[in-house]
């Protein structure tokens, strides 16, 4: 009886969570799609370019592709959301302005030393 019950609560506290994670996975993996990013269990970081059944083409950067199988992908990461580039401090006037202010603030503190 104590067997029985040791393999029951082995069987919940190990092999169940883990065919969980591993139907989770390939759920995953077959939801993967073209222009899709995803990371490679090698660790490269790509997009799917191509995707016909279990095969796939992955294209690591602009020009550079690699075909591989679904049971290469280790993770389909979410897509990035595109953020907007602000700059903080700058009224629209671009970075140009404000280098030009300060050479203009650099030049009147050599004024000031200067008569000083």
């Amino acid at each position: 009886m104590v067997m029985v019950l040791l393999l029951v609560v082995m069987w919940v506290l190990m092999i169940r969570p883990q065919r969980q994670r591993q139907r989770q996975h390939q759920t995953m993996i077959d939801g993967a799609d073209v222009g899709d990013d995803i990371l490679t269990t090698g660790g490269i970081y790509g997009t799917i370019a191509e995707a016909d059944g279990d095969d796939i083409v992955v294209e690591l950067g602009e020009g550079l592709s690699v075909h591989m199988t679904r049971r290469g992908i280790a993770a389909v990461l979410p897509p990035e959301e595109e953020e907007e580039e602000v700059e903080e401090g700058v009224d629209g006037g671009g970075i140009e302005e404000e280098l030009a202010d300060a050479d203009t603030d650099a030049d009147e503190l050599r004024a000031r030393e200067s008569a000083v």
